[in-house]
């Protein structure tokens, strides 16, 4: 880990909580209870999940429920289990509340995460994708907050910045997964070659070859089979499981073996 990695991702997450708290400060009344695109979850719930995780993660016990969470219909694992404890538990706060405890508890991260030593951020310990360096799970934390700072705006019809630096650092989560979703999610043959070109304020080419398995590559060694061109935003959300492709048929250009790129758009769901 250098020290360019370790300011890039903290600096990025600790923006990501300020642009949530200048989203979140506004809010009154019943607009903390907005339906957003998870299911069963509104805003309120939104930031009690962002609460509980790094509550979690400063050592906080989750809060009692008099429920059993696992019942809910849209908890599918002992990650949303834990989710939805806190959700729960904070059901009760009123919107001011929320926000004095997601300003105190980011707070706290904050000052923790910039007195943890390079080794403590290099050490191993459970993320959400396995056993990584506490550094990746900040990186896994930055996409979750960014990914949650999308529903609330979209749930409350406000307008943010997709391309700035805390936004390109988060997206590296989901092209750090694109090689899975063409090939294991979206099942694309041996000897494919795809391009996926993303519009809007990510915009980017991602090529990918399948020659056994999936990679992403460079550039491609021939012309694509198939190519895909939608906006990066719509592509988060696919990629977040916000929403599915079939929605936004007008929204997706397939070029090439059109059977693969609707396959592939048909999965690109990876989130928890």
């Amino acid at each position: 880990m250098n020290t360019l990695q370790r300011e890039s991702i903290l600096d990025a997450l600790f923006e990501e909580w300020d642009a949530l708290d200048q989203v979140l400060s506004p809010l009154q009344g019943d607009a903390w209870f907005t339906p957003t695109s998870l299911p069963g979850w509104t805003v309120h719930d939104v930031v009690a999940h962002i609460i509980g995780t790094e509550s979690l993660l400063a050592g906080v016990p989750a809060p009692h429920t008099s429920i059993d969470v696992r019942g809910l219909a849209h908890v599918r694992n002992e990650m949303g289990a834990f989710n939805e404890e806190w959700v729960e538990g904070l059901r009760g706060c009123a919107g001011s509340e929320m926000l004095e405890k997601f300003r105190a508890i980011t707070t706290r991260r904050r000052a923790e995460l910039t007195e943890m030593t390079d080794e403590m951020l290099a050490a191993e310990t459970t993320t959400p994708v396995g056993p990584a360096p506490y550094l990746r799970f900040m990186l896994i934390r930055l996409f979750d907050c960014w990914m949650h700072e999308l529903d609330i705006r979209d749930a409350l019809g406000l307008p943010g910045e997709e391309g700035d630096r805390r936004a390109n650092i988060a997206f590296t989560e989901i092209t750090g997964a694109v090689a899975f979703l063409v090939g294991k999610r979206g099942k694309a043959p041996d000897g494919a070659r795809i391009t996926l070109e993303l519009t809007g304020p990510l915009a980017r080419t991602i090529h990918i070859v399948v020659d056994g398995r999936a990679k992403v590559v460079e550039d491609l060694p021939a012309e694509a089979t198939t190519t895909i061109t939608l906006d990066s935003r719509l592509f988060t959300r696919l990629a977040g499981g916000r929403t599915t492709a079939a929605e936004h048929r007008d929204e997706i250009t397939l070029h090439g073996d059109a059977e693969v790129g609707k396959r592939i758009v048909d999965n690109l769901a990876f989130t928890i």
